[in-house]
């Protein structure tokens, strides 16, 4: 009684930590380009129809600051995006209620991670591995931590997947195997690569059934065809998006090769476990943290492997072993299928509690001293690449970075942001960051010289520039003044092809004999026009 105490007690601290942990790197982080999506999605606003003149970055906040309904949101989903609807139907709820600000939503992932955490000690539990470590652990890894701050599905789709485990693993009653696959094909409706682990894990029970008599035969058999029976009906609606949606994305990922594949993806399995500490230390410190982090995986390869037939008893093991493969064998099989490579981070999140709890296993297996040993500085690791996801700009997307740049400029300067391909991401977080009289001008390749061609100063003083005095040139009367010296700053965020030919005309306009560069910082540049030929 004493010991299940302490055990819930330590399971208490670690959700207290996560909380503290996640809320703070929610809080820190600058926005990120899907980010955007989500909140132009569930404010009703998919793909903004911008105007090709100077508009005030408070616009954005004004379009994202609506609500759509459930139809709405599955409709603009089949024609504008890649991703199922379930995420996104529970994140138009929670804005309803919690309010439209990026933080809040990302509360919605903090909430949803704490429960995850809480699935993994459920999980350990009924493994006979230690909760808490396999809690913090959990908590430790890169990956986890990221996708449970960002305004993303990943982290519902991680809790359905957990929640479905549970109940397999737990097998309270006949029917549990249908419950747990109702729950894996729901994860699959908040995002589509969530069905690797499940389908890992079915393919084992399979294989594991065929290859000799077991006892509880007859009660796996009935999970095998209970569990594809409660997905069924997801797996199809899955299906109805996915055939709009295939043609949305063209060119997302470079196509599939081997090396370069298998080079990334243990490039993004090591960043999910213990984070991206070389892109924060000096050149002088790269390679002695390479070969540390190095070290610090190999040893926990070997002690997994080392202790394996420790590590709780044979079932749950080789199943957690196929919850952990399946992401990075699918994401493969998947890249393979369709000549492309869609190997991310965050995609390999999927498998990163499974690690964890084999890696929690190892450890707990061991004597005291050793255990500590061995934990202390894995945990150490782990809280720096934390605080670096919570803190340091190497570990964001470059919107908040170029913000901070544009902040000191001069008020009358235009901010150039390229459009992208979908004028969502790049602008959305980029806006989100900056003053709301800001004067924005979208450039797109091919179009870049009008629209410089149309800028005057006269227009853009920023009393004009406030949404609700937006007129069709995007400036209120109210705005005009004498005009002066033109400046433009060319903000270089390269997010896709059309963002780059946008960024490679521009710069190319901007080094002609009318422009002259004034100042730069970071991937800001100024420039300010002193003829009117171009």
């Amino acid at each position: 009684m004493v010991k299940i105490d302490a055990e819930n007690r330590a399971c208490l601290a670690v959700l207290l930590l996560a909380a503290v942990v996640l809320v703070a790197a929610a809080w820190l982080r600058g926005p990120e380009y899907d980010e955007q999506y989500t909140l132009f999605l569930t404010a009703g606003v998919p793909r903004p129809a911008w105007p090709e003149t100077v508009f005030p970055a408070g616009l954005v906040h004004a379009l994202q600051s609506g609500h759509a309904d459930i139809a709405s949101i599955a409709r603009n989903l089949r024609a504008t995006d890649v991703h199922p609807p379930l995420y996104f139907w529970l994140a138009a709820l929670w804005r309803q209620v919690a309010g439209d600000s990026l933080f809040v939503l990302r509360l919605l992932s903090v909430l949803l991670g704490l429960g995850a955490i809480g699935m993994v000690g459920v999980i350990a539990r009924l493994v006979s591995i230690r909760p808490a470590l396999a809690m913090l652990l959990t908590l430790g890894c890169y990956g986890f931590a990221y996708t449970g701050v960002i305004a993303r599905g990943f982290m519902l789709a991680q809790l359905l997947v957990l929640t479905g485990l549970v109940l397999l693993l737990s097998r309270r009653s006949a029917w549990s195997g249908l419950t747990a696959g109702l729950l894996f094909g729901a994860a699959t409706m908040a995002n589509y690569l969530a069905v690797f682990v499940p389908v890992g894990v079915w393919l084992l029970m399979a294989g594991r059934l065929s290859c000799r008599q077991r006892p509880d035969a007859a009660s796996t058999l009935r999970s095998l065809i209970l569990i594809p029976l409660g997905m069924t009906p997801f797996l199809l609606a899955d299906l109805w998006f996915f055939i709009a949606q295939r043609h949305t994305r063209p060119g997302q990922f470079p196509p599939f090769e081997w090396l370069p594949s298998l080079s990334r993806l243990g490039r993004y399995a090591a960043a999910n476990l213990l984070g991206g500490l070389p892109h924060y230390v000096g050149a002088a410190w790269l390679s002695p943290v390479f070969a540390v982090l190095g070290l610090v995986l190999c040893v926990g390869v070997g002690l997994v492997a080392w202790r394996w037939r420790r590590i709780a008893d044979p079932d749950p093991r080789w199943l957690l072993l196929a919850a952990a493969t399946a992401p990075p064998i699918g994401l493969l099989a998947l890249g393979l299928a369709f000549d492309n490579t869609p190997i991310e981070l965050r995609y390999l999140s999927f498998a990163v509690p499974f690690c964890a709890l084999l890696l929690a296993g190892a450890l707990g297996s061991l004597p005291a001293t050793a255990r500590l040993v061995l934990t202390v500085p894995l945990v150490a690791i782990q809280s720096l690449a934390l605080a670096g996801m919570a803190s340091r700009i190497e570990t964001m997307q470059p919107a908040r970075d170029t913000a901070r740049a544009a902040q000191h400029l001069a008020d009358d300067t235009v901010i150039l942001l390229p459009h992208g391909n979908d004028g969502v991401g790049i602008v959305g977080a980029f806006a989100r960051e900056m003053p709301p009289a800001t004067p924005l001008l979208l450039i797109e390749a091919g179009k870049v010289r009008a629209r410089l061609a149309g800028l005057h100063p006269a227009g853009l003083h920023p009393a004009g520039l406030h949404p609700a005095g937006l007129h069709p040139a995007g400036l209120h009367p109210a705005g005009l003044r004498p005009a002066g010296p033109l400046r433009v700053a060319l903000a270089a965020m390269e997010q896709d092809d059309s963002s780059r030919l946008a960024l490679a005309e521009a710069k190319s306009i901007l080094a002609g004999p009318c422009w002259r560069p004034i100042a730069e910082a970071g991937n800001l540049t100024v420039h300010e026009r002193h003829c009117v030929s171009d």
